[in-house]
């Protein structure tokens, strides 16, 4: 796989032209265009089927609802195309085991690939401090908290995390080599934290054992976003060759 593959380009914008320019510029340079709720409260599946046309999309709605709801999220999804969905660690188990099931079900049904799925664990916008008052998680690090989702995400049966950087090197001890991490908060050196809390380099995400890195700002907002990309695919590259020394 080609570092640029693993850069997950998260269309964080509010027009679906905006998001068809930035696909149409950018496609070849990453790997998949994240979709979420932003963009997809605006464009609906439509803007999925339009980018699909060009590139993989990952549609990240972070479901958590009742389990027959997230379920059937998941069906529609997978006749969508998409090539990964997300939903909340925190909805339990019975909700991702029905997910991951509704999913295969479907893709079996309808001879379409299932898309990869996959749990979010903490967001990165969440520090110690409000895992403990906000999300009423006392006596755990954010990692630990990070850790025990990715845990009872894989005994689900779903294929992977979404989770910091920083817990990457724990959920890869505790998980395994073939269990998926995606990490978001990612942010070159180049590059402000914006709005996240718990953020990291591309070479670090890597390095710690990240599969996929999601990125936004940096290469949206860079006046020349193709160098960006590659910039950052560079960055990975270095980490791969770290790795291999």
């Amino acid at each position: 796989m080609r570092a640029n593959d693993r850069i997950i380009l998260a269309l964080d914008v509010d027009t679906q032209e905006q998001a068809l320019f930035l696909a149409d510029r950018l496609c070849g340079h990453v790997g998949l265009f994240k979709v979420g709720l932003r963009l997809f409260s605006i464009a609906g599946p439509e803007i999925v089927r339009r980018i699909q046309a060009i590139s993989p999309v990952s549609v990240d709605l972070k479901l958590h609802d009742i389990p027959s709801t997230v379920a059937a999220v998941g069906r529609a999804l997978t006749n969508l195309g998409c090539a990964m969905l997300t939903a909340h660690a925190a909805g339990g188990a019975v909700m991702m085991k029905e997910l991951v099931n509704a999913v295969s079900d479907e893709a079996q049904r309808t001879a379409k690939p299932a898309p990869m799925v996959l749990a979010e664990t903490v967001l990165t916008s969440i520090s110690q401090r409000q895992l403990e008052d906000d999300l009423l998680i006392s006596n755990m690090l954010v990692r630990d908290a990070a850790v025990r989702y990715a845990r009872k995400a894989q005994d689900a049966g779903v294929d992977g995390v979404i989770c910091s950087a920083n817990e990457v090197a724990a959920v890869r001890a505790a998980c395994g080599k073939d269990f998926k991490i995606v990490t978001t908060g990612i942010r070159p050196t180049w590059s402000g934290s914006n709005d996240q809390r718990r953020i990291n380099t591309p070479f670090d995400a890597i390095k710690n054992g990240a599969d996929y890195v999601v990125i936004g700002r940096p290469i949206t907002r860079a006046v020349h976003p193709v160098a960006a990309a590659h910039a950052i695919a560079e960055e990975i590259d270095s980490a791969y060759a770290d790795l291999d020394a």
